[in-house]
């Protein structure tokens, strides 16, 4: 990913942060030079100094071959905003797009155990809706069983990790501020969610 000096995102805990956050990302792995791609939601954590993420892909999914033989690239991306030159105290402007977004690299692991895959996904289930758990401890072992054979839970641990935030911060203060005042006023809740993230950027 490119990233100018005026755009660096690289305080890890921040990082962390935003992956826990926007944990619904894409998984791209490479396979005879053509990568695949699949949408997944994801669990992340910090264990001794090391970023872990979790997920499972469907049994039939064709990129779980590949996930332990190659790096795989993970994108969390959000929120996001196009970003108009009327805003912009010169007339010598042009548009351009505002966004948050963290790249992780690195290999993953299935997880082939059944107690060690059962565990991740209940960790999932806590994560996205712990009221589940009641229920998903009510059903019976049949049913829970053949839900388990039909997905790979996998680990990987993050080998590399780049960060950037394109928040207007090579803009005028007084033209941050047009657009924050313009993403405020959104009818769109994702661009009123940047316009926080721009009004929060640290000098």
């Amino acid at each position: 990913m490119l990233i100018s000096n005026s755009f660096k995102f690289d305080d890890q805990s921040e990082q962390i942060a935003f992956m826990k956050r926007y944990s619904f990302a894409t998984i791209i792995t490479s396979h005879n030079n053509l990568p695949i791609a699949t949408p997944l939601p994801f669990v992340v954590n910090e264990v001794n100094g090391k970023v872990l993420i979790s997920g499972h892909f469907a049994q039939a999914n064709e990129q779980v071959k590949y996930i332990e033989h190659h790096t795989s690239l993970i994108i969390f991306a959000e929120p996001h905003a196009y970003i108009s030159p009327s805003h912009y105290e010169k007339h010598e402007s042009v548009p351009t797009w505002d966004y948050i977004s963290v790249h992780a690299y690195g290999r993953g692991r299935i997880i082939s155990d059944e107690g060690a895959k059962e565990k991740a996904l209940k960790e999932m289930i806590a994560y996205y809706e712990k009221e589940y758990l009641v229920q998903w401890d009510s059903l019976s072992a049949k049913f829970k069983q053949g839900m388990m054979r039909g997905i790979i839970a996998f680990e990987l641990e993050v080998t590399s990790i780049q960060g950037k935030k394109k928040l207007s911060q090579n803009k005028s203060e007084q033209e941050r501020k047009n657009i924050v005042a313009h993403l405020e006023n959104s009818n769109n809740a994702v661009e009123r969610e940047l316009a926080l993230f721009i009004k929060n950027l640290k000098p």
